[in-house]
């Protein structure tokens, strides 16, 4: 249970600090965040509870993640739905609380409310194609930089810092494109609150990261880093 506490805390931090720098902030142009403030927000809450809870259940804070890293001999195939609800409560609590906050400014009107999409739900009105690819490329790579930043070989210490850039790197890349998803519960939670169309479109942003981390997973373990697992964790690279 307190592995479960971990990634509902953390998936719930993951939500309510990227998207509520989205809906609370970036709505205010005079405060000049943009698109880059977004991507920094979304960034520093893997960052931070990679940290905080990291230590606890392996910070994934993410049903893609979690998928991945079973994938790659990382991660327990029995553990994966119980991770999977945590991740997506936690995200559904936090699209909640920040929906409250929100409403709370008169004239609030929810719109997308930081939600995923494509072609007219797309920031730049891309396609369902450019939308599956970029999500399946980037989650893919995000993959990659998890376990490799998080392996044996890696210096120890530093696996948060990595990913937290690399998340910030993502949606510096793909926020005009989808506004960034690279993490289904992240896009459930948001979506069940927003006016538009968005929870129709939100089985892309289930499809796409989940394929892309069934490549990155499956690169890892079978092409960069072939026989690591839990249980020789701490033996040389062949």
């Amino acid at each position: 249970m307190r592995n479960l506490a971990a990634e509902f805390f953390g998936t719930f931090w993951l939500v309510f600090g990227g998207c509520g720098s989205a809906v609370l902030a970036a709505a205010f142009p005079e405060l000049g965040i943009g698109f880059a403030g977004v991507a920094l927000a979304f960034g520093l809450t893997v960052l931070t509870m990679a940290y905080a809870v990291g230590g606890i259940s392996g910070g994934h804070f993410n049903p893609a993640v979690s998928l991945g890293l079973a994938v790659a001999n990382r991660f327990a195939w029995k553990d994966l739905i119980p991770y999977w609800i945590a991740q997506v409560v936690g995200a559904i609590v936090a699209g909640g609380v920040l929906y409250c906050i929100a409403s709370g400014k008169p004239g609030f009107e929810p719109g997308g409310f930081a939600s995923n999409g494509y072609g007219d739900l797309s920031p730049g009105h891309y396609s369902l194609q450019s939308a599956a690819l970029i999500e399946i490329v980037l989650t893919a790579g995000f993959l990659i930089v998890i376990l490799g930043s998080t392996s044996r070989v890696a210096p120890p210490g530093f696996a948060p810092l990595a990913i937290g850039l690399a998340l910030t790197l993502i949606h510096l890349i793909s926020i005009p494109v989808t506004n960034t998803s690279v993490n289904p519960a992240r896009s459930l939670g948001v979506a069940l609150f927003a006016t538009t169309d968005a929870l129709g479109q939100v089985w892309l942003f289930w499809v796409a990261p989940l394929l892309g981390a069934l490549i990155g997973g499956g690169i890892w373990r079978f092409v960069l880093s072939p026989g690591e697992s839990p249980a020789n964790i701490g033996q040389p690279v062949d």
